[in-house]
């Protein structure tokens, strides 16, 4: 479990987080929805020790990110996968390489040993048998899936997934939903995702934090997001056509 305690942030004078308290739970699809600009993004990188907040604590299954020693904080970092928005691969380095590339930065494990971790992961999401292809032999598709079985490569306990539905079509968008959600369960992690897809929150958000100008507006489930009386929520999530759609009934 992640515990985000009186979280802000600054940019100059601006205060793009303001005061955030939340928990992302273990073996749960933990949400961050809002606007472009909202501040998600922000919080996530904050999550991930790119930025580090003004003010506040954040908890990993206890661990005060702010009073680990560079050795913990090193670490923790080889606890935490992550899914890039636009999967982020090596365009130089085939499939296997690719997955493998955690492997070689954080363990020091044997190829035989990082090999079978690799076929594992592949064969997670998959894509067995398409280590020796590249990037641009993938489909879209594929390649979210071959970032994912990256981001599992070092069998993470937080995984963070930056947009993953970014550029897909709905019916694929759907097939990675169910594929983090099932690897998340299975693995009992604590997956962090950042999406505007309103499909995604629907059917995956087990914990969502809906974000508005910095500060947390709304803390729900998706059996409860579409009946709230949040009036910040509502503008944003009626805003989408699918929603337009449920709430007129069609």
């Amino acid at each position: 479990m992640i515990e985000v305690k009186n979280v802000s942030k600054y940019f100059g004078d601006k205060k793009v987080l303001d005061n955030i308290s939340t928990q992302f739970y273990e073996g749960k699809v933990n949400l961050v929805i809002g606007r472009s600009g909202s501040g998600k993004t922000v919080l996530m990188k904050c999550l991930i020790g790119l930025l580090y907040p003004e003010e506040g604590d954040i908890l990993y299954s206890g661990r005060n990110f702010n009073l680990l020693s560079d050795d913990e904080k090193k670490q923790l970092r080889t606890e935490m996968g992550m899914v890039f928005q636009g999967s982020a691969l090596f365009d130089s380095m085939t499939i296997q390489e690719n997955v493998m590339f955690p492997l070689d930065m954080l363990t020091d494990q044997s190829f035989e040993e990082k090999l079978e971790r690799v076929n594992f992961c592949l064969q997670r999401v998959d894509l067995s048998g398409s280590n020796g292809l590249y990037p641009a032999e993938l489909s879209g598709g594929m390649k979210k899936r071959a970032a994912i079985a990256r981001g599992i490569a070092c069998q993470p306990q937080y995984l963070f997934c930056d947009e993953p539905n970014s550029g897909l079509d709905p019916k694929t968008s759907l097939l990675i939903d169910q594929l983090i959600t099932e690897i998340t369960h299975d693995f009992n992690m604590t997956t962090i995702v950042n999406t505007h897809d309103l499909n995604s929150v629907i059917t995956t958000g087990e914990n969502i934090n809906f974000i508005y100008e910095g500060e947390l507006a709304w803390v729900g489930t998706k059996d409860n997001i579409l009946i709230s009386d949040n009036e910040l929520l509502n503008d944003f999530i009626y805003a989408q056509p699918l929603t337009q759609m449920i709430r007129k009934g069609l």
